[in-house]
């Protein structure tokens, strides 16, 4: 049953990030919109301060706030695709029907019993306008839902198939017969439900508010703790894009959750401060520096005839943390060979947020330091008071680099350059401090235009048969095999690049950084996948 829910958590953390990476492009299109829509740059350049790129850059900001709106049918459509094994196109289309039918059914329902309120303001019903649809205010849960629902009825009845005259009502056309009485039946049950579950998330996202700093540490340090698991993301995702994470109203429309909030509040020049809430998606700190000085206490720690290596392996983790806020190569570095270093790097990473609130700081860098740049320097200093960010983050250089040095050598901890067989400096994984194979010279992954070794990493999985699903997210080739023991994490690690591996369970997860998706397009065409979005069955 225990391995059964991982599973089943880890397919819902990989179906998230087909809603979750859109919403970030959405937000630095925002952010370079309201560059040519800002008062202090058109000041300094005044070529920029034309009819033609203000008026740009008022509708590139403008149009794309509506999706902030529409996050519910972004999020059942998003979800419906990832969590099917198979016909991903159909299953996105019939969330999308579901969808439809959902919000009228609800909106139906409740005019029939006179439940809708005939406020012209709907702020604080508990009702709100979908699509110019009436219903119960579900915010992003409702895609949530719906996607989950509409997932597991198309992988149960999408192989279905009828004879004779039937027969064209089988496949994806049943599946969506199936889900008009389970989302009307939904919809009914919801009318009466949802107001009980959401007062019970308003009163969960008041007390963690309520709590404060110490709520901001618990979330900064679970985010961080739970990566080993891949499920960080069920963590950051609801506070970012639910009201746990708050809720404001913006130029008249109601957002919900700290990222909606910040990229709502980036397009309205009439906000001088960002709200509290934006502090939910600061976790840029460790990423753009502390993790820096935790890699310059590992190196000046290391074996002085460890050192260049160490060098050559630690620079591109360090660049790629700090420019695109990709931790993992780093975080593997001591995750499981020093789990200690990791326990504090949660802390300190809860911490600095803490920190970031004490000082009123709304700046975010959540991805490294070019959407630091893009994100915070057009808004000015007054709205997201962004000097004082990397203040802090200088600051939590030298608190990284004093801790990590200090109890490196405190506890004599096997960093990367302090093994004790100094025949090979790599970074580490699990399976690595259990069987300290340390037997041939890390290779660094080929440059895409060099060629991916996909045939080697298949086979290093097991075998194609081995395999059951093939997908990734930013950093990781996440896989679900027949058989995990036929893993060869020597070989994934040495041969192929991969800077650590996970397993839990029947998931796999071979971290490769920011190249994974060129290696997910090699594996997927080694198995004779042509849709980096199919499974295999």
């Amino acid at each position: 049953m225990k391995e059964k829910v991982m599973n089943g958590l880890q397919h819902f953390s990989k179906a998230m990030f087909i809603p979750v990476l859109i919403l970030p492009i959405a937000g630095i299109l925002i952010a370079i919109g309201n560059i040519f829509t800002n008062v202090k740059l058109l000041e300094a350049v005044p070529f920029l301060n034309n009819p033609i790129t203000t008026g740009f850059g008022a509708i590139l900001s403008g149009s794309l706030v509506s999706i902030l709106t529409n996050l519910g049918i972004i999020f059942c459509v998003g979800l419906a695709v990832g969590l099917a094994k198979k016909k991903k196109a159909e299953a996105g289309f019939t969330a999308l029907l579901a969808f439809l039918v959902f919000i009228n059914a609800m909106n139906k329902f409740m005019d029939l019993n006179n439940l809708l309120n005939t406020s012209k303001d709907l702020q604080g019903t508990g009702q709100t306008m979908v699509l110019g649809v009436q219903i119960l205010d579900m915010g992003v849960f409702l895609g949530i839902i719906l996607g989950i629902i509409v997932g597991i009825v198309h992988n149960r009845f999408v192989d279905t198939e009828f004879k004779s005259a039937f027969q064209i009502y089988g496949g994806s056309r049943f599946v969506f017969i199936v889900i008009i009485p389970v989302t009307v039946i939904l919809a009914i049950a919801l009318t009466y439900v949802w107001p009980f579950i959401q007062s019970g998330i308003s009163g969960m996202g008041g007390f963690i508010r309520q709590s404060g700093n110490f709520g901001l540490f618990l979330y900064g340090s679970l985010e961080r703790l739970l990566i080993p698991t891949g499920l960080h993301h069920l963590i950051y995702t609801p506070f970012l894009y639910t009201s746990l994470g708050g809720t404001e109203t913006i130029a008249g429309h109601v957002y919900e959750g700290a990222r909606n909030i910040y990229y709502a509040e980036m397009a309205d020049p009439s906000i001088h401060l960002l709200s509290r809430s934006v502090i939910w998606d600061a976790r840029g700190i460790s990423k753009m520096f502390g993790l820096i000085g935790a890699c310059l206490a590992m190196y000046q720690t290391a074996k002085p005839e460890n050192k260049m290596k160490v060098k050559a392996i630690l620079i591109p983790a360090v660049v790629t943390s700090f420019l695109a806020g990709v931790t993992e190569p780093i975080e593997f570095s001591f995750m499981f060979l020093a789990p200690l270093l990791f326990v504090v790097h949660a802390a300190l990473s809860g911490l600095s947020m803490v920190v970031l609130n004490l000082l009123n700081v709304r700046a975010i860098g959540p991805n490294g330091f070019l959407d630091f740049l893009l994100y915070n320097v057009p808004l000015g200093v007054s709205k997201t008071h962004w000097p004082m960010y990397i203040v802090v983050g200088i600051v939590f250089f030298f608190i990284y680099y004093i801790t990590f040095r200090v109890l490196i050598t405190a506890f004599n901890l096997k960093t990367v350059g302090r093994e004790d067989d100094t025949k090979d400096v790599k970074l580490y994984s699990k399976k690595d401090y259990k069987e300290k194979d340390n037997s041939s010279e890390k290779k660094t992954l080929p440059k895409a235009n060099e060629g991916i070794p996909a045939s080697l990493i298949i086979e290093a999985l097991g075998g194609e048969e081995n395999i059951e699903s093939v997908t990734n997210c930013y950093t990781r080739l996440r896989t679900v095999l027949k058989d995990p023991s036929l893993v060869d994490e020597a070989t994934l690690k040495n041969d192929t690049g991969a800077s650590g591996l996970i397993i839990k369970g029947k998931n796999v997860h071979v971290v490769y950084g920011l190249t994974v998706t060129a290696v997910r397009k090699a594996v997927d065409e080694a198995l004779g996948i042509s849709d980096m979005d199919a499974e295999i069955e």
